[in-house]
């Protein structure tokens, strides 16, 4: 990709480890922002992507609703609220590290960095953060995919990683984790340049500098690329999903990512590798335009 077009001033630079932990906190924020506006939308996705039982979205949700309570949408929501605080803090820790390690070294004549770079910083957060987001989703979905009521395997998060560790050891806990790699990369690559596009144009096209573009604009533009993270995605998530709710031993299914490709499209084709993308977007919007809204706002109150 080409360059921007026009040098516009990022978020603040100052270098160290105090821009870092800035760069953590308000990541932070933003992530426990994600999980309360995204479980509902999520926990319709994960069923939709790993079971055949519902016809549509609409159906799924009423069917939570009616066998398992309101509260059943927030099935799982504790290891996330605690790790996805976490990871949403490592993605803008990494990206801005990465970001601000490559300006450093551009030419004084074009300091800006190139959407290529952009992307490339983004894949770079995403990487690093499916060091805790490959089990920390494989718990999640675990939880929200079991049986209800007395027939439910696992009795909480920790109780789900007690009985992972005992079914596959360390391996058993990072199920998937090829796949989760490959999607974060992707999915944080996109989401990062397509953000970072979105508030480069709106400054250079109102002549203003970055951190003078208003919250609801910030918000509007963080729920774009959210949108652009799945479409960019999704297929990899699918695959991710199913092979975190496989069973273990004679009972799993899949034997290896690219196993779990092949049998998901011999037996459903390329709709197999998109079931559940409309709840999916529908989730998109409000939690990517959240949690950008809540990281660039905490930026801007702390530096």
């Amino acid at each position: 990709m080409a360059d921007p077009a026009v040098d516009i001033e990022g978020p603040p630079n100052p270098s160290g480890a105090l821009q870092t932990a800035k760069d953590l906190f308000s990541g932070a924020a933003g992530g426990i922002a994600q999980v309360l506006i995204g479980q509902p939308f999520d926990i319709v996705k994960v069923r939709l992507q790993t079971s055949t039982a519902y016809p549509s979205a609409a159906a799924a949700a009423l069917s939570i609703y009616k066998n398992e309570g309101a509260l059943a949408f927030y099935k799982g929501t504790l290891t996330p609220l605690l790790g996805i605080g976490a990871c949403v803090s490592i993605q803008f820790g990494a990206f801005h590290s990465a970001r601000r390690y490559l300006e450093d070294r551009k030419s004084s004549s074009s300091p800006q960095l190139s959407y290529t770079e952009y992307y490339a910083a983004g894949a770079f957060a995403g990487i690093a953060n499916s060091v805790i987001s490959g089990p920390i989703e494989h718990v999640r979905i675990r939880l929200q995919t079991q049986p209800h009521g007395p027939a439910r395997l696992y009795h909480g998060p920790w109780d789900c990683v007690r009985k992972l560790s005992a079914q596959g050891g360390l391996k058993g806990i990072y199920r998937g984790e090829a796949v989760t790699v490959l999607r974060e990369a992707q999915a944080y690559g996109v989401w990062f340049l397509a953000f970072e596009w979105l508030m480069n144009a709106d400054a250079a096209r109102n002549h203003v500098s970055r951190k003078e573009v208003p919250s609801y604009k910030v918000a509007f533009y963080g729920g774009l690329a959210g949108e652009a993270l799945w479409l960019a995605s999704y297929p990899l998530d699918v695959v991710k999903s199913k092979m975190q709710t496989d069973g273990f031993g004679k009972d799993q299914r899949y034997r290896t990512m690219r196993d779990c490709f092949a049998q998901t499209w011999r037996a459903e084709g390329m709709r197999g590798f998109w079931k559940g993308i409309g709840p999916t977007l529908l989730r998109a919007m409000p939690v990517s335009a959240g949690t950008f809204a809540v990281v660039e706002m905490t930026m801007r109150a702390i530096n």
